[in-house]
């Protein structure tokens, strides 16, 4: 009876010592920007990134599990043109006076060897909440040289139709109301 409660023992600690714990990671705001690429009457296009985000990620890579929830500063909208910028903060497009924020909740998946390849969620986005997967074309975890914490970095893309968002600002000039995102983010796991 003593060598069958040893045995139930110590397969219980095996079972246990093999299962990963999620770990949450905080963005890196010094190495995250997401940025967009939107037409410009069909003649050229526009690009433009925020410098302001924040958020974290949890994620079981040995699970195949995580969830994420990233926060845009819409009012840190940068295309590189102080025109532009007045022109995109205002009521015209982002309307950042009354909706300052962006923000995408999802779950990471479709993971492959401990890597997500989409996070799927909504983004809430001047006033409208709609859903979006955020593709993930490159991602990568490594021990940080400085901070020796794990840090994970990914380039991540959707396409989303602004105009579901409210958002039609030249359309009757026939601008296209796709618009590319293409997010360059880095977190570090928490202490």
């Amino acid at each position: 009876m003593k060598t069958l409660s040893r045995l139930a023992a110590a397969l219980l600690l095996c079972a246990t010592a093999v299962q990963a714990a999620p770990v949450t990671y905080n963005l890196d705001p010094m190495h995250t920007y997401p940025s967009f690429e939107a037409d410009h009457m069909g003649i050229s296009t526009w690009r433009g990134k925020f410098d302001r985000s924040s958020g974290s990620v949890t994620m079981d890579r040995e699970a195949g599990t995580g969830s994420l929830t990233i926060v845009v500063d819409m009012k840190s909208a940068d295309f590189g043109l102080d025109a532009m910028n007045k022109s995109a903060k205002s009521k015209e497009l982002f309307d950042v006076a009354r909706y300052p924020r962006a923000t995408f909740k999802g779950t990471l998946e479709g993971f492959t060897d401990g890597a997500p390849t989409r996070a799927v969620g909504t983004l809430e986005l001047h006033g409208k909440t709609n859903p979006v997967t955020l593709e993930i074309r490159k991602f990568k975890c490594i021990p940080h040289p400085m901070l020796k914490r794990e840090a994970c970095g990914a380039d991540v893309y959707a396409t989303i139709d602004r105009e579901q968002f409210g958002m039609d600002a030249g359309k009757a000039y026939g601008f296209s109301m796709a618009v590319d995102l293409r997010i360059q983010v880095e977190a570090i796991a928490t202490k």
